[in-house]
C-alpha cells in the first residue's frame, strides 16, 4: 500500500508478498483489506513517530533537528529508488471517503506526530500554544515536502522544506 496505494494494491498481491496463504491474511485480518490498511497505518504511525522521537530528541536545537528529519526522509526515499514515501499517506488517500475506519487511524497518525513535534518544541522553550500550532506546520510540510521529493525524484523540496521550518522555529525561539 505504500508504493501502489489502497485502491493499487490487491489482498492477493499483499498474502503473495508476505509468503502466507490468502486463508492466513483472512485469519489474521477477518475485515479484509480495510483492516489490513487499517494495521498498516498503524504500523506506519508508530514507525514515523520513532523516527520523529529519535531525531527531535536527539539534537538541542528543535529547528536542526527538523532539518536532519528532512534529511533522513530523503535518505529514504533515495533508498527505495522514491518508491516508499509515507505509507499513512499513500494508504489514507486511496480510500477518501470509503473507508472511515482508515481515515480515523490516519486522523490519529497525524495527531501522534504533531504532539511529538509539540513537546519537543515546548520542552525547547517555545511556549505550549505556539508548540502545537507548530506541530501542525511541521507535519503538514514535511508530508507535503516528502510528496513533492517523491514526485520530482529528487530531495530539492525536502531540503528547502527543512530550511524554511528551522527559520520558522528558530524565529519562536528567539522571541
Amino acid at each position: 500500500m505504500q508504493r501502489q496505494g489502497y485502491d493499487g494494491t490487491g489482498i492477493k498481491q499483499i498474502a503473495q508478498e508476505a509468503g502466507a496463504t490468502l486463508g492466513s491474511v483472512y485469519h489474521f485480518f477477518p475485515g479484509g483489506k480495510q483492516e489490513l490498511a487499517v494495521a498498516a497505518v498503524h504500523y506506519g504511525d508508530v514507525e514515523f513517530a520513532d523516527i520523529l522521537r529519535e531525531v527531535l530528541y536527539s539534537d538541542e536545537d528543535p529547528a536542526q533537528a527538523v532539518v536532519t528529519c528532512t534529511q533522513v526522509l530523503a535518505e529514504g526515499l533515495r533508498a527505495s529508488d522514491w518508491a516508499d514515501g509515507c505509507p499513512v499517506t499513500a494508504t489514507a488517500l486511496g480510500s477518501a471517503g470509503r473507508a472511515p475506519d482508515i481515515q480515523r487511524a490516519a486522523a490519529d497518525a497525524f495527531a501522534n506526530w504533531r504532539d511529538i513535534v509539540a513537546q519537543a518544541l515546548h520542552r525547547a522553550g517555545i511556549g505550549e500554544a505556539d508548540a502545537r500550532d507548530l506541530g501542525w506546520t511541521v507535519i503538514n510540510t514535511l508530508e507535503g515536502a516528502e510528496f513533492a521529493a517523491q514526485a520530482a525524484q529528487s530531495d530539492e523540496p525536502l531540503r528547502i522544506a527543512g530550511e524554511h521550518l528551522a527559520r520558522l522555529i528558530g524565529s519562536y525561539r528567539a522571541a
